[in-house]
């Protein structure tokens, strides 16, 4: 479904992604991984046509991120990018002008599902109430390829569960999600795959089940050895 080959984003001296290749598939649910600075968010960037590449290529079935691309991809980033005037309410009017696949009756459903107010103002939200409002407006869209950059941030531990839930109910198998997150304990039980990236460079990927079989550790402790100095070969 996408791939990148030999992805490279600088920014002045910064190497923010280092000459990354992968390709993601249809029907599976992968993990980011990396702590902060690593380069998940300058890559899922790219994959969604907000950053041009320095150099590499990305294409969403077999064509360049453009026009094409964006009409089928979604992406969560971690910060609010809503109109401090827009409520609920308005943000469903708002998804529905710009994106032919916006379901306002399934965003209505997922407003009530969270506990959230269409009448609310985003600008009010807590933390934890927008983290909330942003996933429910990404999972309003039919789009075929779905990136949630730290879709449990804010997130509280007894509304973890909801949030996890709603991603996996809103899963299909012709379908593709992308979930970063720090908390790769609650992401572990419900991924295929896992992609590790760390300054910018791939370091690790692999089936979920395989990586476990081949270490002999679950994804939480590769993810320790692998940001607490241990180094580990390429794995495809």
């Amino acid at each position: 479904m996408l791939k990148c080959e030999n992805v490279v984003k600088k920014y002045m001296l910064t190497t923010a992604v280092d000459d990354i290749s992968l390709n993601l598939e249809p029907g599976k649910i992968y993990a980011l991984l990396g702590p902060n600075g690593s380069g998940k968010t300058t890559l899922m960037k790219m994959i969604a046509g907000l950053v041009k590449p320095t150099s590499g290529s990305i294409t969403y079935k077999g064509q360049d991120i453009g026009v094409f691309s964006k009409s089928e991809i979604a992406y969560m980033p971690t910060e609010s990018y809503f109109y401090s005037y827009m409520s609920c309410e308005d943000i469903g009017k708002y998804y529905s002008d710009f994106f032919s696949d916006f379901s306002l009756d399934k965003y209505n459903m997922l407003l009530e599902n969270m506990e959230l107010n269409p009448k609310a103002k985003a600008s009010k939200l807590s933390s934890g109430m927008m983290a909330k409002l942003k996933l429910a407006a990404n999972l309003s869209r039919d789009a075929k390829l779905t990136m949630l950059d730290e879709p449990l941030n804010g997130i509280d531990i007894i509304a973890r569960d909801t949030v996890i839930n709603t991603i996996i109910d809103n899963f299909s198998p012709e379908k593709t999600f992308v979930l970063s997150s720090h908390l790769v304990d609650e992401l572990e039980r419900i991924i295929d795959s896992a992609i590790f990236i760390k300054n910018g460079k791939y370091v690790l990927s692999g089936s979920a089940e395989e990586l476990r079989q081949e270490h002999g550790k679950s994804i939480v402790d590769l993810y320790k050895d692998i940001y607490g100095g241990a180094s580990y070969a390429k794995v495809n």
